[in-house]
Formats: C-alpha cells, sequence, structure tokens
C-alpha cells in the first residue's frame, strides 16, 4: 500500500468516525443474563465470538435485583442455567439457590466470561444491519466515542429484552396483546381482573365527586374495551429494587429530583380505602435476600409498577428509552419516599418503609439504584411457529423442543383508567393484570422454530429473548432462568450452522436436541443423572403408595406419597465412571417423614445412612460422595424411620468436577 493511499485511509477514518471491525463465527448481540450464556456456550465450543452490550451493564435483570427467581418447576431448568444456580449455591455453601444478591449474580457472569476469555465490548448502541437477501452480513454500531463500528459474522444472536437486532434485520414482530379470537386463546387482550385491583369505591378525580377537576395522575382516559381484544399497550415495567436494612450498609431514601407529592396522591386514597398494616403485599412484595437484603417487586393496585409509561419504549430510539427509564426511577423513588415521609401516609407504614435503603454495596457505579429496568415484554417475533396459551396448558405440543418453560401465564397490568359502578359512580380500576397457572401440568418444551425468524426473512439469527410468542404464552415464558436455557440452545445451534455450513433452518434438529442433553455444560463434561419418579422403569414403589399431581414444589410432573412401611426405589446404570454426590429431592409436605433411611446398592457394595428432612421446604438433601464403576447398576431405596408417611420425587447423581 503507497503512503498515499494509507494517508488516504486514515483521513476518511477521522473524518467519517468509522472503524471496520473483525469477522467472527458468531456476534451476540445484548449481554443480558441470556446473551452471557450464548456467546459463552459458542466460545467454549470453539468458535470465535464477540458480546455487544448497548449500555455498560452486564447480565441483565438477574444481576439487576432480580433476586428472587420466579420458575414454576425447577424440573424445567437445564445446562448452564442451572449450572448457574448451582453456583450461586455454592456461593452460600448450599447445593443450588434461587434467591440471590445482585453482585453475586454480578461475579458469577464474570466467571464464566473470564473463563472463555470472552471478547466483551459495551456502549455499542445498533444503528444498522446490513443484509444480503435474507442473511445478515453486518451490523453498525456506535461505540462512546461516536464511532461507527462495522461488526461481520456468519451467525448472530439477539439477546436483547427488545429486540433490537431483531427489528432492524426486517425481522416480523408484534407488540402488545392479541385478540384472543387470533390464536384461539382465553386470556390474552383485556382482561379486568381481581389481583393488584384498587377496591371499590375509590374516587378517580382531583376533587372527590368533581370530573371537571380531572383525573389523579397516573389515570388515564381510555376506555374499557370488550374483553378479550387486543390492542398494542404493554404491561407495566418496574425495577426489581434491592434496600438493605442493615444501618452500616445503608444510604437513605431521599425525594427524587422530580418528585411532586401530587403524583401520588392516589396511593393516599387507596392507603386509606385498604388500611394495610403493614407494606407486603398490599403495597410492594418484600422478598428476603442473603445478607439483610430484600427484593422488591410490584403488589398491590399501586406499587412500583409505572403502568402506561411504557407503551413507546419498545419502539423508541436509545436517547427516549434512557428518558422512559429515567421516569421509571423517579417514580420508584418518589413512592419509597412518599411512603416514608409524607405525614398523610399512616405512621407505621413509615417507621417500617424508613427502615429500608439503598446498599452500599451494590450497583456501586450507578448511584446503588438498579441499572436495569424490568422489562416484561417488548417487541416479540413473528415466525413459523409462534407458541400460544393451548402450549402452556397442554393442548398444543411441539416437537422440536429446545428448552421447556413452567410458569404461570403472567401480565402485569397494562392500563389504569375510569370505570362506573353498579350506581353509575365513578371508580378507578386497573386492567391487564393475568395470573393463570398450568392447571399442574407439565413443564412445556419451547419449539426451536420459535427462536429463529421465518426463513424468507432472516436465515442466520437467533432470538431466544423476544421470541415468536402471543402476549400470554410469552407471560408464561418469559422468566430468566428460561430465557438463559434458550438462549444456550440458540448458541448451539449457531454452533452447529458454522460447522455444517448449513443455514439455521437446515440444520438437524435431532441432533442439536441430543447435544443439549449429553453436553449440558458445553465442555465436554460428565453431565448428571436425574432419575424421576414418572421415569418408566426406573422407579417402583413397594408397598402402598399414590400418585400426587398438581402440587407446588415437586420436582417434575408428579411425586409419590408412600406410606409409612412402603419402600421407593430408584435405580439407574451409571454409563460414565467415576465419583458423584447423591442429591435426593423432597418437596415440602405436611405430616410427612423428617427421619429417612436410605440404602445405596452399587455392584457388591452398599451404603446406609440415615438424613433429616424439613417437612416444610422444597429441597435436595446430600447423601454423599460414591465411586461408581463405568456401567455400574446402582439402587437407591427409601424408606421411613418415624413411622409417618413420606415422598418420593427425584434423586440426582452429580459429577464431581
Amino acid at each position: 500500500m503507497s503512503i498515499k493511499i494509507f494517508i488516504r485511509l486514515i483521513l476518511i477514518l477521522l473524518f467519517t468516525g468509522k472503524v471496520y471491525g473483525q469477522t467472527y463465527d458468531i456476534c451476540v448481540y445484548g449481554a443480558t443474563s441470556a446473551g452471557v450464556m450464548a456467546a459463552y456456550t459458542a466460545k467454549i465450543q470453539g468458535k470465535s465470538v464477540i458480546l455487544l452490550e448497548p449500555s455498560t451493564h452486564i447480565g441483565g435483570l438477574t444481576t439487576g435485583g432480580l433476586g428472587q427467581t420466579d420458575i414454576g418447576n425447577k424440573y424445567a431448568i437445564t445446562g448452564l442455567s442451572r449450572d448457574f444456580y448451582r453456583k450461586i449455591g455454592q456461593h452460600y455453601g448450599k447445593f443450588e439457590q434461587w434467591t440471590f444478591e445482585p453482585k453475586v449474580a454480578s461475579k458469577i457472569f464474570n466467571d464464566y466470561l473470564k473463563k472463555a476469555n470472552m471478547e466483551v465490548k459495551t456502549q455499542m448502541e445498533l444503528i444498522s444491519v446490513f443484509k444480503n437477501l435474507n442473511s445478515i452480513t453486518a451490523i453498525e454500531l456506535k461505540n462512546p466515542k461516536g464511532q461507527l463500528t462495522k461488526i461481520r459474522a456468519k451467525y448472530f444472536i439477539d439477546c436483547t429484552y427488545e429486540g433490537d437486532l431483531m427489528a432492524k434485520a426486517g425481522v416480523s414482530y408484534t407488540v402488545g396483546r392479541e385478540d384472543n379470537r387470533k390464536y384461539g386463546e382465553t386470556w390474552n387482550g383485556v382482561q379486568m381482573l381481581d389481583k393488584h385491583q384498587f377496591p371499590d369505591g375509590i374516587d378517580p378525580f382531583k376533587i372527590a365527586g368533581d370530573s371537571t377537576s380531572g383525573l389523579l395522575w397516573g389515570i388515564s382516559q381510555g376506555k374499557l374495551a370488550p374483553k378479550g381484544s387486543g390492542d398494542e399497550k404493554v404491561q407495566a415495567y418496574n425495577f426489581r429494587m434491592c434496600l438493605t436494612d442493615s444501618m452500616p450498609n445503608m444510604i437513605p431514601i431521599t425525594a427524587p429530583e422530580d418528585y411532586y407529592p401530587s403524583r401520588y396522591e392516589l396511593l393516599l386514597r387507596y392507603i386509606e380505602k385498604k388500611q394495610p398494616y403493614e407494606l407486603n403485599w398490599a403495597l410492594m412484595h418484600l422478598q428476603p435476600m442473603p445478607n439483610r437484603k430484600l427484593d422488591i417487586n410490584n403488589s398491590g393496585p399501586f406499587s412500583s409498577n409505572l403502568i402506561g409509561g411504557n407503551y413507546d419504549y419498545p419502539n423508541s430510539n436509545y436517547a427516549q428509552r434512557k428518558a422512559i427509564q429515567k421516569a421509571h426511577e423517579n417514580h420508584i423513588r418518589g413512592f419509597f419516599y412518599f411512603l416514608g415521609n409524607d405525614p398523610r401516609v399512616p405512621e407505621h407504614l413509615r417507621n417500617e418503609m424508613k427502615k429500608w435503603g439503598y446498599p452500599k454495596d451494590e450497583f456501586i457505579n450507578n448511584g446503588h439504584f438498579s441499572p436495569q429496568m424490568y422489562v416484561r415484554e417488548a417487541r416479540r417475533m413473528i415466525s413459523d411457529v409462534i407458541m400460544t396459551e393451548k402450549h402452556c396448558v397442554g393442548e398444543e405440543t411441539v416437537s422440536d423442543g429446545i428448552g421447556m418453560a413452567a410458569y404461570t401465564m403472567d401480565s402485569h397490568n397494562t392500563q389504569r383508567i375510569i370505570v362506573k359502578d353498579a350506581d353509575g359512580k365513578y371508580q378507578v380500576k386497573n386492567e391487564g393484570d393475568v395470573q393463570m397457572g398450568l392447571g399442574g401440568l407439565d413443564p412445556y418444551p419451547i419449539s426451536y422454530k420459535a427462536i429463529i425468524p421465518q426463513k424468507t426473512e432472516c436465515n442466520n439469527l437467533l432470538v431466544p429473548v423476544c421470541l415468536s410468542a402471543s402476549h400470554i404464552a410469552f407471560g408464561s415464558i418469559r422468566m430468566e432462568p428460561v430465557f438463559m436455557v434458550l438462549a444456550q440452545s440458540a448458541a448451539m445451534a449457531a454452533v452447529l450452522a458454522v460447522e455444517s455450513k448449513k443455514n439455521l433452518h437446515e440444520i438437524d434438529i435431532p441432533k442439536l436436541q441430543n447435544l443439549l442433553k449429553s453436553n449440558p455444560l458445553a465442555d465436554g463434561s460428565r453431565r448428571e443423572i436425574l432419575i424421576d419418579n414418572s421415569f418408566v422403569n426406573q422407579f417402583s414403589a413397594i408397598g402402598d403408595h399414590e400418585v400426587i399431581k398438581k402440587q407446588y414444589g415437586r420436582y417434575g410432573k408428579d411425586f409419590v406419597k408412600m406410606g409409612s412401611k412402603s419402600e421407593a426405589i430408584f435405580s439407574t446404570k451409571i454409563d460414565q465412571g467415576g465419583n458423584y454426590v447423591l442429591q435426593l429431592y423432597f418437596p415440602k409436605r405436611e405430616n410427612s417423614s423428617e427421619k429417612l433411611k436410605i440404602l445405596v446398592k452399587y455392584g457388591e457394595k452398599m451404603i446406609e445412612k440415615v438424613i433429616k428432612v424439613d417437612s416444610e421446604a422444597n429441597d435436595w438433601y446430600e447423601f454423599g460422595n460414591i465411586n461408581f464403576l463405568k456401567n455400574q447398576d446402582v439402587k437407591v431405596t427409601i424408606s421411613s424411620l418415624s413411622g409417618k408417611e413420606f415422598i418420593a420425587d427425584a434423586i440426582l447423581f452429580v459429577p464431581l468436577r
């Protein structure tokens, strides 16, 4: 290259601000919990990977305050997602744990990234997507210096909560709620139910009884549409707040910049009507975390959700989103401050709120306030398979499942409006909250086709977060552990595509499913051996017993209630020899035996131990380490030692790594 050409290129870069980056096998956009797992999976499989994030925050909601994990049935959580919660447990001295501090989750995610020697770039805002026919060839991003950087890759994975890469790639998507008639559903669309609802008779006007005075802050002038009808409204967002009552670790709650007590007048009227004796449930959900901290979520009709404040968020640009996020932050700061300081709030509630403050050891680079807004739902892809309510309740089942979901069909409120009571008097009501269980059914599979676009639109993009689902089905799927499972599956699909040089619509799905099962940690290590009571030919019951379904806390689809003199027998063959830790799972059950005899027979050897079980907890109990030979037959027999019935549910052989 001549000196003149070189100088010319340098001048072009200086004046255009463009920096052209490398080419990768796989580009992951969005360093949410899903993004971390997708990038780690692909990199540990030996592929060249880059992880890009538009903000400075790594780990999404899992590191942003959502420390009380919702899942429904832990049986659904597999692979690296399960490994994450095992690592959480190890930090706190347990086998696995689903409640944790944000800083602990951050450390574990960073450990994954360090182990893989991951290239991570933050503050990379997506500007444009380049395509050749139906394939993405490159994406262009703006870095903090304002320079434009182009990243090329063979395959792309959109792990953002907003679906930004998907949208800019021209993939079909929707925002809001479908009419129930569209997919033959029951719980989609407009729903005015009784959860997180105002009591009857709360006046909506600034001057009570005077409609000319205008509506109180936070109430819209919209009218209630017919039940089940669709719209473009989005369920409410908030922040999952981490607070502490430890004085040495506490920063007091102060008023936000734009604090106006009038914005909480409706909250005051609700308190006067409800007369709550404590904050929990009536005004917020206080979920205990380790080390004297809370994960606080919305609860009640006026809480941390900013209902109606997010309608524009999904399709907004980055600057607009930051303004929307700031409004949500100020709402919650003001909500806490109002409850703790306004003299009109009952003294016992003020005193309770004043016990809590922001923890000094969390979110240190963001003023100790979470940087991650709870974007419960934004865009949702429209692909060849759309997960709907029918999949959630078992009316339809997919055969190409690459992950499972198990949570309630859940939607937070979408609007706050006025309606007339039986006497024709106006009152305020919330609309949109739905919490419908799955009827005790098994965890259900999520289709591979639901995380890839229609082939004619894009053949080298995976979307494991803003996947193809109706609003109400997405409400069941949208749990952080499930996103991590789907992200690992997406990354393994991309790895297969790289290796086979096929597009994502042509890869071998049974091969993908087998890889996810046989290599759950993506690193070739020995897999765990799970035996559930529902596994045919691997479980038997001797004596009185009864299969129990639809019981919360069970592992898998059911468990077996065993008589006091009965025996439960789990059996398997250890296909890979080595040291394993035997864990036994028992759901909480009143009047069940607290003292059990466990007998393990393997080859010519036998070990017998007595373990104590807490009948008030759903938990794993450790038997101990056992060294097995390859292809050795193992039988585990459980019986009661306290003259009471007991539960047989699941056992697990965990390889020592």
